[in-house]
């Protein structure tokens, strides 16, 4: 039974399944975080991840959901404008809150009122909020540990386990955008930063975010990175 490791999926419900489809039916799948936003999909990917008992670590999107969903839940539906929520929709969280059907399809960022929709998204913020910030496999790539984060985390894997520098870790661990050094004590497995033209695999860590979302040249991709193998599968964006 193989391992697969799916880069940052953002609302891109149809390209994770075409990626899907492409893997081995009994595949053992774990995310990398931001499963969610800028994607229309937000949603229904949340339920895919949920419903097969996935892995996922926790993603900055993730972190910016449960922060900011928390104003959103105390407003709803009263409030006719999400703007207290500018950092989180800024970065693609309208499009999360449009797929639970609680915005309107337009520019004015009005709320829907649908009950059933608002359930949905207080159900799956509090499934986020148990989200890890690392998964530990018990396999070694390059006779290093491996490590899935959702950022680059490998600078600072001396730290994961202590609680007085663990906001420290916390910050690599959801925003770093450089790779670990050389000197990684682990093999790190992360998305985050999305690389051109295909998943970036150094001997101590695998970039594997392909830039789904990104609507230019030598990104578009979704891509899984076999733990045993080291064997990398991607896609095209769907739509």
């Amino acid at each position: 039974m193989m391992h697969y490791v799916i880069g940052d999926v953002h609302g891109e419900f149809d390209t994770l399944m075409a990626l899907v489809a492409k893997l081995p039916k009994d595949a053992k799948l774990i995310f990398v975080g931001d499963l969610i936003d800028r994607g229309a999909k937000s949603k229904e990917v949340i339920a895919f991840v949920r419903q097969n008992n996935h892995r996922c670590v926790l993603g900055n999107h993730e972190e910016l959901m449960i922060e900011y969903g928390e104003s959103f839940i105390k407003r709803y539906p009263n409030s006719t404008n999400i703007s207290f929520c500018h950092t989180w929709y800024n970065n693609g969280g309208i499009a999360t809150l449009k797929s639970y059907n609680l915005l309107k399809h337009s520019d004015t960022l009005e709320c829907v009122e649908n009950q059933d929709g608002f359930e949905a998204f207080l159900r799956d913020l509090e499934w986020l909020k148990t989200l890890p910030l690392y998964i530990e496999l018990p396999y070694k790539i390059n006779n290093l540990p491996v490590v899935v984060s959702h950022a680059s985390c490998g600078d600072v894997w001396h730290h994961h386990n202590n609680p007085s520098a663990i906001e420290t870790f916390k910050e690599f661990a959801l925003w770093e955008r450089t790779p670990p050094k050389k000197d990684s004590p682990v093999f790190n497995i992360f998305g985050h930063t999305p690389t051109p033209f295909g998943a970036k695999i150094e001997e101590h860590y695998a970039n594997i975010d392909t830039g789904c979302y990104v609507k230019k040249e030598g990104y578009g991709m979704l891509s899984a990175f076999c733990v045993e193998t080291q064997e990398v599968v991607s896609v095209q964006r769907r739509g």
